[in-house]
């Protein structure tokens, strides 16, 4: 066999393994997305199947300990990595099954994972394609982005203006180093998940008087407040560096 031919036959592999690592990561995740909707999910997932469930679900997590919990973990960042809309209900869930602490915790590592994972798929499948068509102007807040990473992480994960999603993949198409994305997104979730976890900390009581939990809690100004205080110090340092530049 000629020289040519072993060359022709090694791009065509590559660029094979390529199209696969790009297409079969979005087609997984389209399916999923699919399949949550194709079933109603997105109708019996929610507060009243909650509400139905309880005495179950609380149940099932005494009897299991550290299996449920794990399990949770699991089932929390598959919901993330497929962005599936029940997020929030997910962690106001965390808190009624697993109690303030425990239940943070959980959420904040079914949460964190399940953002890797989308992150990692976004960057593989659709980092370079759209970097290299985006044009100057991304190649310009990638590189502002780059350079004070972690404070931007930090304010995007606190500030809750975006939806989570959207956060989990902007950063992988700018090139955001995965270690800065794993701190800035593990720890800029942690007021936030606080917040609903404590709502649903206290949901038995609200089930039991009938009612249904606050989901605007957290844009209450005494907790809200402080969270944009953090998100202004997670700026501080991008601050410092635009005034020393300039003096400089």
């Amino acid at each position: 066999m000629s020289q040519p031919d072993l060359s022709a036959r090694s791009v065509a592999s590559s660029t094979g393994s390529t199209l696969l690592r790009r297409v079969v990561p979005l087609a997984v995740l389209t399916m999923g997305l699919g399949l949550f909707f194709g079933f109603g999910l997105h109708r019996q997932l929610n507060f009243d199947a909650l509400r139905d469930n309880r005495v179950w679900l609380l149940d099932l997590v005494a009897h299991w300990g550290l299996f449920a919990a794990l399990g949770y973990i699991a089932f929390y960042a598959a919901v993330v990595a497929f962005s599936l809309p029940i997020g929030l209900l997910m962690t106001i869930t965390g808190g009624f099954l697993f109690g303030p602490v425990k239940g943070t915790l959980i959420v904040v590592a079914g949460a964190t994972l399940g953002a890797i994972a989308l992150f990692l798929i976004a960057r593989t499948a659709l980092g370079d394609v759209l970097r290299a068509r985006a044009g100057p102007f991304v190649a310009k807040l990638e590189a502002g982005f780059k350079d004070n990473a972690l404070s931007y992480m930090f304010v995007l994960r606190l500030v809750p203006l975006f939806p989570f999603w959207l956060v989990n993949i902007v950063p992988a198409l700018i090139g955001v180093k995965l270690r800065v994305y794993a701190i800035g997104t593990f720890f800029g979730i942690i007021p936030g998940t606080v917040v609903y976890v404590l709502v649903g900390n206290g949901l038995g009581a609200v089930f039991d008087a009938g009612g249904e939990p606050d989901l605007k809690t957290i844009f209450k100004p005494e907790i809200i407040g402080p969270i944009l205080g953090l998100a202004v110090l997670a700026l501080v340092p991008v601050i410092y560096k635009k005034i020393k530049s300039r003096s400089g």
